[in-house]
């Protein structure tokens, strides 16, 4: 009898096993489906920058963001979560750092971490981290968080002390799949801007039609109070939305990830469950097979008396 009780109290455990992880996947479903409807509000206002770039791009060359600097140190940005229960989500990231840093050997490294995984990773690996935001942790993207994370890219990549920026996070395929990557982010160029637009504003947008239209038109744009003043208005703004992009990437990656795992935790939950009970069943049949035998045995001693 105590036997099946401890089966019978396994069972109960594990189905409240199978409740709970059920639950954090319905929320991660939730939460990656909303960090897909983010990445596309502001398809308009991105057709309206690019019309813009087109018209403008050849002024922006000159930019600081443009140039190439010869130094050999780089600013890594890593992206990873704040909490585990996401599968491998925050060791493929790390694998990729790693990586990156055994075949970049001879360059030199400061990191921006972003959520607390990277910046453990990065502390613990003695590696030397100048800014952290693991405080402003939310599962719904801000764009005035990456803002705040941006600044400090702009003013360390600007003060010169570094030839490039390199993003590490996960880019976001589909719900089942989703790839570590080393993402240059500056120095940038107008091509790169140019298509990052263009993918934005979807097929419905003919970039070598609108080109056309500009130069057969010679459009015009009145711009105060100058071209540079605005340049390094639009230029940063941009930058700031392909940021953003990458961070909704990585969110919608950590979503799936925690989704999947949920999801196979949930079906091994069941899966234990049935065996259990099967072996629950097994048990109590014994166990009434054992006392109608007695019962049986104890009848027939009484015949004999």
């Amino acid at each position: 009898m105590s036997n099946a009780k401890e089966i019978k109290r396994k069972i109960t455990s594990i189905e409240n096993t199978w409740k709970i992880t059920k639950a954090m996947e319905l929320i991660s479903t939730v939460k990656m489906k909303k960090a897909q409807e983010l990445a596309l509000e502001k398809k308009d206002f991105v057709v309206e920058v690019l019309k813009i770039f087109l018209k403008l791009g050849d002024f922006f060359k000159d930019f600081p963001f443009f140039k190439k600097k010869w130094k050999w140190k780089t600013l890594w940005i890593v992206i990873t979560s704040n909490k585990w229960l996401c599968w491998g989500y925050n060791i493929n990231v790390m694998k990729k750092v790693n990586e990156y840093v055994n075949t970049h050997w001879d360059e030199e490294m400061d990191y921006i971490t972003v959520w607390k995984k990277a910046a453990l990773f990065i502390v613990k690996t003695g590696n030397n981290l100048i800014a952290d935001f693991s405080q402003d942790f939310s599962d719904i993207v801000d764009p005035l968080f990456t803002k705040n994370i941006t600044s400090v890219i702009y003013e360390s990549f600007l003060s010169w002390k570094y030839n490039k920026v390199v993003v590490f996070y996960n880019y976001y395929v589909n719900s089942i799949k989703q790839i570590p990557m080393a993402r240059g982010f500056l120095p940038i160029d107008d091509e790169r801007i140019k298509r990052y637009l263009k993918n934005i504003a979807g097929e419905g947008f003919n970039l070598e039609e609108e080109q056309k239209i500009i130069s057969e038109k010679d459009l015009e744009y009145i711009i105060e109070p100058s071209i540079d003043t605005i340049a390094l208005k639009v230029v940063p703004m941009i930058l700031d939305m392909m940021f953003y992009d990458i961070v909704i990437e990585a969110k919608a990656s950590e979503h799936s990830a925690r989704m999947m795992a949920m999801k196979s935790a949930k079906d091994n939950a069941k899966k234990i469950a049935w065996a259990l009970t099967l072996k629950y069943n097994n048990a109590r049949q014994a166990m009434i097979t054992k006392e109608v035998s007695e019962i049986v045995a104890w009848v027939e001693s009484l015949k004999d008396m």
